[in-house]
C-alpha cells in the first residue's frame, strides 16, 4: 500500500488542475484515471473539443454547396481524423504537464473505496490489483450518458452514444436521433450539414423544454430549413435491425410508425458517473438525483473527501468543473476564494447548433413564474450589420428585464458568435449593472456584440 497526501479519482478538469496546484505545495499526488484515452476528462477526449472540431468542418463542407454524397462522405472521413489528431495532441498535453512533476503520480485503472482513507485500484493493464491510502481524497469522475431502457438499444451496431458517434468514420445516410435536448440538436446541425439525413425523435411535446416556446420554435424553424426533421410527443417502444437497416418504432397520438437509418444516436442526457466507486465503504452520501452529496464548499459527507464537475450533480460544463476547482481550493486554504457553490450564479451556456444558441441567467417563463415583473426585449438576428456582413442572419436575440429595478434577469441569444456575446451579458449581471449599461455602450463596428445596445433599447 502507497500513501500519500491526496488522492484524486478522475483526470478531468477539476482533478488535473487540482493535481498541480498540490505538487506546487509539495503535497505526494496520487491521480487516478481509468482510461489513458481520458487524459483531460471528458471535454477534451469525448466532449466539447471534438465536437466542436466536428462543427467546424461541418460548417466548410456545407460551404461547399451542391456537391456529391459520396464527396461529403469523403470530407466527414477527414474531419473525423482532424477531429482525433486535435484530441490526441490536448490528451498528451494534458498528461505530460502533470507526468513530469516529481510530486504527482498517474495510475491508469478503476478505482474503488475500501474506506475514507483507502482505495482499490485494479489497474487497467490487468495486473495485480493494489491499494492507495490518501489523507485526502477528491472525487472527479465526471458523468456518463444516460441510456434509456428502450428495447433493442443493448447489442445493435449501429446504436451509437455521443462518446462513440464521434469516432463513426462512415458518414450516416439516414441518421435518427433519440433525444430534442441539447446534444441532440447540436449533432442534428452538426451531421445535416455534413449531408446526412437526420431525424429528430422526441418523447416531449416541444424541443428543449427548458427554453421559452419562441425560442425553441425559432430554433427548431432554423434547423429545418437546414434540412433536419423533428418528431415530438413519441413514444419509442423498441429499436430493431434488419440486414443494412435499423428501425425505431415508435408512436405519436396512437399512430405506429417506423423510422429507418444506418445509425441512432442515443442523445437523452448525462447522468453523475459513481457506478463502481463503492462511496457506501467511504461515507459517502448520493443525493436523490444522484450526484455526490456535498455542501457549498464541496466537502461530501465524510470529513476528509472532497468531489469537484459533473460527479457533484451540478452544471455538466468543463468551465463550472474549473470553478468547483477553485472553490475547493479555497476551502482548503481558509476560504479566500470569495465564491462557493451556494452564491454561484449567472452561468451561461452555448450549444453550438448553426448558428449557436446561447444563454445566461433566467428566461421569460421561469421570471413570470417567479411573479417577477418583466420587460421583454427581442430583435431579429437580421437587424445585425455583421450577420449581413458574414450571410449569417437567422436566429433571435432576446433579453428578460426586471422592470422595477432594470436589472437583468436573463438573456438568450440565437445567432452568430453568441458564445463570445454571453460572456459580455454575463458580466454585467455579475456586477448588478441595470441593462442601461449594456445599451449605452460604445461597442466597436461592425461587430455582432453591438447588437446588445439594439437589443437593450427597450
Amino acid at each position: 500500500m502507497k500513501k500519500y497526501d491526496a488522492v484524486i479519482i478522475g483526470f478531468g478538469k477539476g482533478g488535473k488542475t487540482l493535481a498541480g496546484k498540490l505538487a506546487g505545495e509539495g503535497k505526494a499526488v496520487a491521480l487516478i484515471e481509468k482510461s489513458d484515452k481520458m487524459y483531460g476528462g471528458t471535454c477534451i477526449n469525448v466532449g466539447c473539443i471534438p465536437s466542436k472540431s466536428l462543427v467546424r468542418s461541418s460548417q466548410m463542407t456545407e460551404a461547399k454547396g451542391e456537391i456529391s454524397f459520396e464527396e461529403k462522405a469523403e470530407l466527414y472521413r477527414t474531419a473525423v481524423e482532424e477531429k482525433r489528431r486535435v484530441t490526441s495532441l490536448l490528451r498528451k498535453k494534458n498528461f505530460d504537464k502533470l507526468n513530469h512533476l516529481e510530486a504527482v503520480t498517474i495510475y491508469n485503472g478503476t478505482a474503488s473505496f475500501l474506506s475514507n482513507t483507502q482505495v482499490n485500484v485494479v489497474p487497467a493493464d490487468g495486473s495485480e490489483a493494489f491499494t492507495l491510502e490518501g489523507d485526502q481524497i477528491f472525487i472527479n469522475t465526471g458523468s456518463a450518458p444516460f441510456v434509456p431502457p428502450i428495447e433493442g438499444i443493448e447489442g445493435n451496431p449501429q446504436v451509437y452514444l455521443s462518446e462513440t458517434f464521434m469516432d463513426l468514420e462512415k458518414l450516416p445516410k439516414k441518421l435518427v436521433i433519440i433525444g430534442g435536448g441539447y446534444i441532440g440538436l447540436e449533432f442534428s446541425s452538426m451531421y445535416s450539414g455534413f449531408g446526412s439525413e437526420v431525424t429528430v425523435i422526441q418523447n416531449e411535446a416541444r424541443l428543449i423544454p427548458r427554453e421559452d416556446e419562441d425560442i425553441a420554435a425559432e430554433i427548431q424553424k432554423v434547423l429545418e430549413e437546414k434540412g433536419v426533421k423533428f418528431v415530438v410527443g413519441a413514444a419509442i417502444s423498441g429499436i430493431r435491425k434488419e440486414g443494412d437497416w435499423s428501425y425505431v418504432h415508435y408512436s405519436v397520438d396512437g399512430k405506429e410508425e417506423d423510422l429507418e437509418a444506418d445509425a441512432i444516436l442515443v442523445a437523452t442526457g448525462r447522468r453523475p458517473n459513481t457506478a463502481g466507486l463503492n462511496l457506501e465503504a467511504a461515507g459517502v452520501e448520493l443525493t436523490a438525483r444522484g450526484g455526490v452529496k456535498v455542501d457549498d464548499g464541496y466537502k461530501t459527507t465524510a470529513p476528509n473527501i472532497w468531489a469537484m464537475g459533473d460527479v457533484a450533480g451540478g452544471l455538466q460544463f468543463t468551465y463550472v468543473s474549473l470553478d468547483d476547482f477553485r472553490i475547493v481550493w479555497s476551502s482548503l486554504h481558509g476560504g479566500a476564494y470569495d465564491a462557493n457553490a451556494g452564491k454561484r450564479s449567472h452561468i451561461p451556456y452555448s450549444v453550438f447548433i448553426e448558428p449557436s444558441f446561447s444563454r445566461v441567467g433566467m428566461n421569460e417563463q421561469e421570471a413570470r413564474g417567479a411573479g417577477l415583473d418583466v420587460k421583454i426585449a427581442k430583435l431579429p438576428a437580421a437587424a445585425i450589420p455583421k450577420a449581413a456582413v458574414l450571410n449569417r442572419t437567422k436566429g433571435l436575440l432576446k433579453a428578460v428585464i426586471d422592470a422595477k429595478t432594470n436589472k437583468i434577469l436573463g438573456t438568450m441569444l440565437f445567432c452568430e458568435e453568441s458564445y463570445e456575446m454571453i460572456n459580455i451579458v454575463k458580466l454585467a449581471m455579475d456586477l448588478d449593472a441595470d441593462y442601461t449599461v449594456l445599451r449605452d455602450q460604445i461597442y466597436t463596428h461592425p461587430t455582432m456584440s453591438e447588437a446588445l445596445g439594439d437589443l437593450f433599447a427597450v
